[in-house]
């Protein structure tokens, strides 16, 4: 059991092109609100579904809690989008997966109650935080899933050279490479063959895409390491979580490592993450 979350004021993002959502946005507002608490939308949400909403950020800043209605893509933005505000993150499954927005709509009502009587347990997972740069230019970036670094078209390929704690230890040709976090294991990063890894673990996961040697293979290494990559190519991307891209050329420099917080998601105590694992997997069907 964990201590009741003092829940005054709550943050809610749909997920975006979805205006159908706006019965269960009032659902789970009616719900809330039931507890005493006072329910804040995002204003790109609230104009999707004709409602007032609120700057992102103060949203974020004036919530106890953040909640997503939509799934797991929508729950990966918000995670990352409401970083440097460290709120717990409760998903609303109004998608198909439900890896990580675990919680459907059915059970809304009954998970609420208990938000107030401790019954929940809140996971931490790690994050990805890196820096691009480019001499004097800086970009930051915090990752949930992972960071790939991509050829630009279809027709070319993209050599990677990776370096951890400043040593030169590979170099990648292929398709690229993705740097994926534990929680982001059972995402692109099993699609292109990379291990499943338990969420709450710390550690980084290099997976080659479609890499020109078949000696390349998937590695798993602590999270207290620090990762540069670097290309001679000309033109290459790096892909935040499959949503945001940045070039990425020889000028570059991408520095990788463990953020200093990583993400809080609010789950029910029963949730077994093996459960989870067999039944979106389908593993075990044969049994």
């Amino acid at each position: 059991m964990n201590p009741p979350i003092d829940i005054k004021t709550v943050g809610i993002v749909l997920r975006p092109s979805t205006p159908e959502l706006k019965g269960l946005f009032f659902e789970v507002k009616r719900i809330f609100e039931s507890h005493g608490a006072e329910v804040l939308i995002d204003a790109i949400s609230a104009g999707m579904i004709g409602v007032l909403g609120q700057d992102f950020d103060a949203m974020c800043q004036k919530s106890d809690i953040l909640v997503c209605i939509g799934g797991d893509g929508t729950l990966i933005s918000l995670t990352r989008r409401s970083y440097a505000w460290h709120k717990p993150i409760l998903g609303i499954n109004a998608g198909t997966l439900g890896f990580l927005a675990d919680i459907n709509p059915n059970e809304v009502e009954s998970f609420v109650a208990k938000l107030y009587t401790g019954e929940y347990r809140i996971d931490e997972r790690m994050m990805i935080e890196a820096e691009l740069k480019n001499g004097d230019e800086r970009t930051v970036m915090h990752s949930f899933n992972d960071i790939v670094i991509s050829r630009p078209s279809i027709s070319k390929m993209v050599k990677v050279d990776a370096y951890i704690d400043n040593k030169w230890f590979n170099t990648y040709f292929g398709d690229g490479l993705i740097i994926s976090t534990p929680t982001g294991s059972t995402a692109y990063n099993l699609a292109a063959g990379g291990p499943v890894t338990f969420p709450l673990t710390d550690a980084f996961i290099f997976t080659p895409i479609c890499p020109h040697s078949l000696t390349q293979r998937p590695l798993v290494i602590p999270a207290d390491f620090e990762i540069e990559i670097k290309t001679p190519e000309k033109e290459s991307l790096v892909i935040v979580d499959g949503q945001e891209q940045y070039d990425f050329g020889p000028d570059d420099s991408l520095v990788v490592k463990k953020a200093a917080i990583g993400a809080r998601l609010i789950h029910r105590m029963e949730r077994n993450y093996f459960d989870v694992l067999r039944e979106k997997l389908s593993w075990g069907q044969d049994r």
